[in-house]
């Protein structure tokens, strides 16, 4: 179980002020232990006391509330994107900055943008320091050194000290993880599993992860790189993956694999939405792929149902063995939307076990593209309490 201090900030972040009282009953602390730790992080000014609190009878309590000034800087790298925000000790959004990257860059162009956005967040009065940074990447991660290891689609980063070099920039406690960690995080958090603790929260993008979270908590392994369902092999024809293996998961099916497809089909005529789309722009994406579902294109709708299917049959293998009580599908290629939930939905009901899908819901993210910051956040202040004097 985490330290006193830990728990009872994390508790002012998730339920916002509450009374001393109300911190003793839910911590189930004895009120004296309680009152000494809400005084030494009176002092060290991490809390603030903030008015009376609701009668219960007697002499009312003063609530206390995580200080006004406590600031978190929350980063979600993806292979062509980045995401900062900024945010107070409620993990609501004070700052927040979206723009292309392109991961293939390596780390340190990419960190040193991340630093002029901060900065430019500072110059703008949305913090004066920072008490924690979290930062998602795509690719696995060693969560406990805080470094990428042989991430097939970051060139440069493998072994970098990401983590280190964080902590070591804004003076305070630092943690990295892979992206589909930090946006299972954010789900459990503000999204449809609040009140889950077992579920799988499956991110289909340029890359395939799933973030695995067990009783409470996320599941990691023992190197820190559980999840990575997108390099189980589903096809041994199938193409080569970036990862140097044939047939993966995430060769088969992901952005690139249906921007590829998506190709080949509009060359061949198969399709008129892809068709024109290539004559007008010269080239196809998963988007134009959605558009063409949308409109009723039957090509552009199988290739979805086909890639629904390689999913849901991994998946099916994962409920069988992990047994959650919900499945979340995310990340850029969840803007396919119900044709492709709709067949992960039916290969997963008829390829597990009764007893395992008979209350098992299979639905998209809440959060969506805020799921990976919200999670990074919640790790960033998660780093700081851990610390927290």
């Amino acid at each position: 179980m985490p330290p006193l201090h830990t728990r009872l900030l994390r508790l002012l972040r998730d339920l916002g002020p509450l009374s001393r009282a109300e911190l003793a009953d839910r911590l189930e602390t004895p009120r004296p232990r309680l009152l000494a730790e809400l005084d030494r992080l009176l002092a060290a000014g991490t809390i603030s006391e903030a008015g009376p609190a609701a009668s219960r009878g007697g002499r009312r309590s003063t609530l206390v509330e995580l200080h006004p000034g406590l600031r978190f800087a929350a980063i979600d790298l993806g292979a062509s994107s980045l995401d900062v925000e900024v945010t107070n000790g409620r993990l609501e959004t004070i700052a927040a900055y979206s723009e292309p990257a392109d991961i293939r860059t390596g780390p340190r162009p990419i960190l040193a943008r991340i630093g002029e956005l901060l900065a430019k967040a500072r110059a703008d009065g949305a913090f004066d320091r920072l008490a924690g940074v979290g930062m998602g990447v795509p690719g696995p991660v060693s969560f406990r050194d805080g470094v990428p290891v042989s991430p097939p689609i970051m060139p440069g980063w493998d072994r970098h000290p990401v983590r280190d070099t964080l902590s070591r920039d804004y003076g305070c406690p630092a943690v990295v993880d892979n992206d589909v960690n930090i946006m299972a995080i954010g789900e459990r958090h503000g999204g449809v599993t609040r009140s889950v603790d077992d579920f799988l929260f499956v991110k289909i993008g340029t890359g395939i992860g799933c973030g695995v979270h067990l009783a409470g908590e996320m599941y990691r392994g023992k190197d820190g790189c559980a999840g990575d369902i997108g390099h189980i092999q589903v096809d041994a024809q199938g193409p080569v993956c970036s990862c140097g293996n044939i047939g993966c998961l995430e060769a088969v099916f992901s952005g690139a694999s249906l921007a590829r497809e998506a190709l080949v089909a509009a060359k061949a005529g198969e399709s008129p939405v892809l068709a024109e789309r290539l004559a007008a722009a010269g080239t196809v994406t998963a988007v134009d792929v959605a558009v063409g579902a949308t409109e009723g294109d039957v090509t552009c709708i199988t290739l979805i149902r086909e890639g629904g299917r390689q999913i849901g049959g991994v998946l099916a293998g994962l409920v069988s063995f992990a047994n959650p009580s919900m499945i979340v599908i995310g990340g850029g290629l969840a803007q396919l939307g119900h044709i492709l939930l709709a067949e992960i939905r039916s290969v997963v009901y008829r390829r597990s076990l009764p007893l395992a899908t008979g209350n098992l819901p299979v639905v998209l993210s809440e959060l969506g593209a805020r799921a990976g910051v919200t999670g990074a956040a919640v790790l960033a202040s998660d780093a700081a309490f851990e610390q927290a004097p």
